[in-house]
């Protein structure tokens, strides 16, 4: 019995255009990092209302209809956060039937970066 075919699977053709190259991690200068590099990497971003500490016994009482008292004001700003870091702050808006944040304060890039 003569079988021709290949029982092994084949592999897809890897795409470079999405595999960075050894070029886009060259650095221009000490300290500097190439900005196309950073485009591509997710990060995630949250909107803090408020925190709270409670003790577990508290915890395990709470039930639907609970309400849970927040460490800020009402009308306060929101605070934007990117990896857990504060960057902006901000006001709930609706868009389209949707929640957004309307920025109205931004952490300065370099204060940003010192917290990195």
């Amino acid at each position: 019995m003569n079988d021709t075919t290949n029982d092994t699977p084949e592999q897809e053709p890897e795409d470079d255009s999405l595999s960075p190259t050894s070029d886009e991690f060259q650095v221009s200068q000490p300290g500097n990092i190439n900005p196309e590099v950073l485009q591509n990497i997710s990060v995630n971003l949250s909107i803090e209302v408020g925190r709270t500490n409670i003790k577990i016994k508290d915890l395990m009482r709470l039930t639907q209809g609970s309400v849970v008292e927040l460490d800020r004001i009402a009308g306060e700003p929101l605070d934007l956060l990117v990896n857990d870091t504060v960057v902006a702050q901000g006001e709930v808006v609706l868009v389209n039937d949707r929640y957004g944040i309307r920025l109205t304060r931004v952490v300065p890039s370099t204060d940003r970066l010192k917290s990195l």
